[in-house]
């Protein structure tokens, strides 16, 4: 319960008069007109003695800590000096005020940990993806520079590797610069009417041989739904559609299955590439959409990829106004879904 200074004041001048006026009733000789005006003088004068010295010390003290305040230009603090001297109780409120400020300053803090940790274990992931694609060239060149470019076979060999090994710092650097991009909004996404069937066929068409080479079955769902018209990017939307499929496709176990599934309702068409493979463990789940992330890393370096694709998923379908969600099941597959807008009808019309 908030107090002012007059109640504080008057209950302290009553309690001073009372004690006063009782201590005087066991002298003889008092009469009840000399207890009346003792009561009195002594109520009045405490009343004025306590209240003054109340207000001196709480906004004395109030001013200083607004002082104090001000010098900082603590501009978080959304409370005016007037305000405070209105207030019943000013140091409750200036507490209150900067209790606030202390809990919104130490969450601030703990973000701007969480982002130097986050900013140094990418760094070192950079650092790593980057080296080992350059050392392995490096050491191709290097053979072949002393001495090993003679040998036809070794030289072509040798050649071949070098050129892998660039071609996937190219990509990884192309990967880079586009997740950066999409983080720091330079890349707007160019809505246009697509239909995502004939795009998905188009995408399974080309990798095809991947999935013949593991004997992966591939099936698109459901058969009579051969339109599905969308509002999307469509060059960033094929990324994300190539980059579900082929992850189907080689992290599935040999001889195993992908769906492609589209839902349609009122407002959107839920896509869904589901597939029976190994699953991903659940203490992985909530982490796969962080760059270079990798559930298994031995086995994801054998089969290629920057580590960066589901991390670009995640921010081309925020672009969309979408996220990507995920289930798996150990040994019984994983499914990645996401919904996008239904293109309007009179535009599909013209």
């Amino acid at each position: 319960m908030s107090l002012s200074p007059r109640v504080i004041a008057f209950v302290l001048a009553f309690l001073i008069a009372a004690i006063s006026t009782s201590f005087l009733t066991f002298v003889e000789g008092v009469t009840s007109s000399m207890l009346f005006v003792v009561g009195l003088s002594s109520f009045v004068g405490s009343f004025f003695l306590v209240l003054y010295t109340i207000e001196i010390i709480v906004y004395r003290e109030v001013n200083k800590m607004y002082r104090t305040i001000h010098k900082l230009k603590l501009k978080d603090f959304n409370i005016s000096r007037k305000s405070l001297i209105r207030e019943n109780n000013p140091l409750k409120r200036l507490n209150d005020e900067i209790f606030v400020y202390v809990a919104k300053k130490q969450k601030e803090i703990e973000e701007l940990k969480k982002l130097e940790q986050f900013r140094r274990e990418f760094l070192a992931d950079v650092s790593h993806e980057l080296k080992t694609p350059i050392f392995a060239a490096q050491g191709f060149i290097h053979t072949l520079l002393d001495g090993a470019i003679d040998d036809e076979n070794v030289r072509g060999r040798f050649l071949k590797k070098a050129a892998k090994s660039l071609d996937g710092l190219d990509a990884l650097v192309k990967d880079l610069v586009t997740l950066s991009q999409m983080e720091t909004g330079a890349i707007k996404m160019n809505m246009e009417r697509l239909n995502l069937r004939v795009l998905t066929e188009d995408i399974l068409d080309r990798l095809e041989k991947i999935a013949q080479d593991r004997r992966v079955a591939i099936k698109i769902k459901p058969d009579k739904l051969m339109e599905v018209w969308v509002m999307a990017d469509a060059q960033r939307i094929e990324q994300v559609m190539i980059n579900l499929i082929e992850n189907a496709i080689k992290y599935n176990n040999e001889g195993g299955k992908v769906i492609i599934h589209f839902d349609e309702d009122k407002k959107n068409y839920g896509i869904s590439v589901r597939d029976n493979g190994p699953g991903i463990p659940p203490e992985h789940l909530n982490r796969i959409f962080e760059r270079f992330y990798r559930v298994e890393k031995s086995r994801s370096k054998e089969r290629g990829g920057t580590g960066l694709g589901l991390a670009i998923v995640k921010h081309i379908l925020n672009g969309h106004g979408s996220k990507i969600a995920v289930m798996s099941k150990l040994d019984k597959g994983t499914t990645f879904s996401f919904k996008l807008d239904k293109a309007d009808k009179l535009e599909i019309t013209e």
